[in-house]
């Protein structure tokens, strides 16, 4: 489902990647999924951060990827460059565990160049 703010994105579309202006990078070693927590069981949240039960997140399962892999979605269109006017904003969820990696966001400057903006690498508590 999208809103009206440009890149904004609950993931209850199957068709997330168009819906949502995302699409999984080709370059990478394995892919994003959709689901809720009936798939991702014990390593994964019960629901995702909305209230209520049944609604979908992207996630991946990092225990049966070796040290190194990366998983990375990218949107499919540029946004401006801007000081204070454009902001990314989600909810995160990592279990810890010993093959939990690390969840980083980046942006691509005009040439190309990926710039760290952001990352973690496990939640201070079980909760988004």
């Amino acid at each position: 489902y999208y809103t009206s703010i440009p890149g904004s994105c609950n993931f209850e579309s199957q068709e997330w990647t168009t819906v949502c202006g995302l699409m999984q990078d080709s370059s990478d070693d394995f892919d994003w999924n959709i689901n809720n927590s009936a798939v991702t069981g014990q390593t994964g949240p019960d629901a995702d951060h909305t209230p209520g039960k049944g609604h979908t997140f992207l996630y991946i399962n990092s225990s049966a990827q070796k040290e190194g892999d990366r998983a990375r979605i990218i949107t499919d269109k540029f946004f401006p460059a801007s000081l204070g006017v454009c902001r990314v904003r989600f909810w995160f969820w990592l279990f810890a565990s010993m093959q939990t990696g690390v969840l980083k966001v980046y942006t691509v400057e005009e040439h190309g160049m990926d710039i760290l903006m952001w990352s973690s690498s496990r939640n201070e508590e079980n909760k988004w």
